[in-house]
């Protein structure tokens, strides 16, 4: 084998390695985080294709396509890859955002923004406590783990150039998207129900006396009660992330079964 022909297969294949990795860095919880240095995220993106690209380049023979277009469109292919496996974990901490800014705005929160790093966007205050958590839980049960795992499997499930669009996929996309709303609201019916038990006692509250200022007593009591609530239910919250987590993996799964 000549240099040439090195170049246009091992060398593309690389590349198309290498382009599938990179999606991840893109969209997926930890490490598509923005406070990640760009440097550090490129070059952890090269180490796993140095790692993986042994194994997938001795397990399939792959003839690089003869133009810059066709190629060009391959490269494309295998970002969606990378980007999709990103992309599904992503909507389960979209959920839990989503689940914060209800709380926020129940409680009373809703004017108070904090500066997340990881997305450089500003979020809730009680949003950013639970996105926040439920990273720290992710990263100590190895969900990054199951991420790279996933990343690897892809190899094996959606093969180099393999890659074959359909409508179904954008119809299983749009479904784990319509997911987050339910699931948000699952997260946040506690600390919502509780505030609105509170808001119906201060309307009883306000016909029986009405002298009493209901506007001063019950943004006081709608915080307390709010943090109350959420400071109970905060040990199945930590439980149900375990249940979203795994239902993630699940989706993950099933999205590269219904990439070929």
């Amino acid at each position: 084998m000549d240099f040439f022909d090195l170049i246009q297969n091992h060398a593309a294949v690389f590349l198309l390695v290498i382009t599938r990795c990179t999606g991840i860095f893109m969209m997926s919880p930890f490490f598509g985080s923005l406070n990640i240095p760009v440097y550090v995220r490129v070059g952890t993106a090269l180490a796993f294709s140095v790692v993986v690209f042994p194994v997938v380049d001795a397990g399939i023979v792959i003839e690089a396509p003869p133009t810059v277009l066709e190629y060009a469109a391959v490269v494309l292919k295998e970002l969606f890859v990378g980007w999709i496996i990103g992309f599904v974990a992503y909507i389960s901490f979209s959920a839990v955002n989503m689940a914060g800014k209800v709380m926020d705005m129940q409680v009373g929160f809703s004017i108070v923004n904090v500066m997340d790093p990881t997305s450089g966007q500003q979020i809730p205050l009680i949003g950013s406590f639970l996105y926040n958590l439920g990273l720290i839980v992710f990263l100590v049960t190895n969900g990054h783990h199951m991420i790279i795992a996933a990343l690897v499997g892809s190899f094996e499930s959606v093969p180099l150039l393999a890659l074959s669009p359909d409508v179904e996929i954008a119809e299983i996309i749009a479904r784990f998207t319509t997911g987050i709303f339910s699931t948000g609201m699952q997260i946040a019916l506690p600390v919502t129900f509780a505030i609105f038990m509170t808001n119906v006692g201060l309307g009883i509250l306000a016909r029986t006396m009405p002298q009493l200022n209901i506007f001063v007593v019950g943004i006081p009591l709608q915080i307390m009660i709010g943090l109350f609530v959420l400071g109970i239910v905060l040990p199945f919250y930590v439980i149900f992330l375990d249940v979203l987590f795994n239902g993630m993996y699940g989706n993950i799964s099933i999205i590269l079964r219904n990439l070929t």
